[in-house]
């Protein structure tokens, strides 16, 4: 069974009881990628697993192709036209009306409305062919390279597995530069808003195809975290994602920061921070034993750190020091973000919430 970011959502979905098992029933096979998501009033109660602003709204997606939308803190969502039934995990908006989401079953999702409509850019059964032509080509033209013919097998793998490789996470730079990452090393980068993907899996020190679960600049520095400690930052001048020395190698599930002060986070409450750009990492010690799932940064400049069971984990000294905020209604948190009025909105097994941020 493929390792993915579904490392919380395994965990998370055990909390959620079945009420009544169901007869098998034959029906018509209907694919995930061809099947709009399904309109619900209760869609803001079923698993949220991403969280974002676009500009002043709210928007978070999750299972089954459900993405909302908020334009009061949270208060209120309403649900998008999503062209899919995919489950989703991550969101990211570099405009007020741009923006991307991606998720399982290798799809890719653009909306220029602010979140409102959605369209699909690439799907799983696009990334093989994407990746066999890709490196193929180079492999013609460098028939000798034994590294070409290994990437062109795996594409080939690929082409006849389907789609069944997630992506896991997505970030602009702006509407038309960005970057979304995988399982099994997949990376790509787009420079026409989506239009056409290009691997980049040739460019990672990931010689073991490791998963790869989050990116985020911090400052100018592009970070991608991942399995078994994993942390790589973008050299800006070959393109090439560098591996960092790490003195822990559990997985880390998210990157943020400062200029000055990178942080990345993972399993069994890990959190570890540079100062001096990936040189170098010192453990902070915040003294829980679960994995931290997600982050945001407040208008203020405080580093909000959320765990797995929904402890909320607060900076005020650019990540040199966490202190744990009070918080009666733990439940498991997939994602976190930062409303324009200063609370916090939590996404999870439970669905949407907010919490206030002392």
């Amino acid at each position: 069974m493929t390792k993915i970011k579904w490392f919380l959502l395994a965990a998370l979905a055990s909390a959620i009881t079945v009420p009544f098992a169901r007869p098998a029933i034959a029906a018509e096979f209907a694919d995930v990628l061809d099947t709009p998501a399904v309109r619900s009033e209760l869609a803001v109660q079923s698993m949220m697993t991403g969280l974002t602003r676009a500009g002043e709204r709210l928007i978070a997606v999750g299972q089954r192709g459900h993405i909302l939308y908020s334009d009061d803190r949270g208060q209120h969502w309403q649900q998008a036209q999503v062209p899919v039934s995919s489950d989703l995990v991550a969101v990211h908006f570099p405009t007020s009306q741009k923006g991307w989401a991606v998720g399982h079953d290798g799809v890719v999702l653009h909306s220029s409305d602010a979140g409102q409509t959605w369209s699909r850019q690439l799907d799983g059964r696009e990334v093989g062919p994407i990746l066999l032509n890709y490196y193929q080509h180079q492999l013609d033209s460098h028939p000798d390279d034994s590294d070409l013919q290994a990437r062109v097998n795996e594409a080939q793998r690929m082409v006849e597995d389907g789609a069944d490789k997630p992506f896991l996470d997505v970030w602009f730079e702006n509407e038309r530069v960005g970057y979304i990452v995988g399982a099994f090393n997949l990376i790509f980068r787009t420079d026409d808003g989506g239009q056409r993907w290009i691997p980049l899996m040739e460019r990672t020190d990931n010689p073991g195809a490791l998963n790869l679960y989050a990116l985020r600049p911090v400052g100018d520095e592009l970070y991608v975290v991942g399995e078994q400690g994993l942390v790589m930052k973008q050299d800006r001048t070959s393109g090439r994602f560098k591996a960092m020395p790490m003195p822990y190698s559990g997985s880390f599930f998210g990157v943020t920061g400062k200029p000055g002060a990178a942080l990345v986070f993972g399993l069994r409450g890990n959190i570890y921070r540079s100062t001096d750009g990936g040189s170098n990492w010192k453990k902070i010690d915040v003294g829980l034993p679960l994995s931290i799932t997600s982050s945001t940064i407040t208008a203020d400049g405080r580093i909000v750190l959320v765990s797995q069971a929904g402890h909320v984990l607060v900076s005020t000294d650019d990540g040199f020091s966490f202190q744990l905020q009070p918080n009666t209604s733990l439940a498991p948190v997939a994602a976190v973000q930062v409303t324009s009025g200063g609370s916090l909105v939590l996404a999870g097994t439970r669905g949407l919430r907010q919490l206030p941020l002392e």
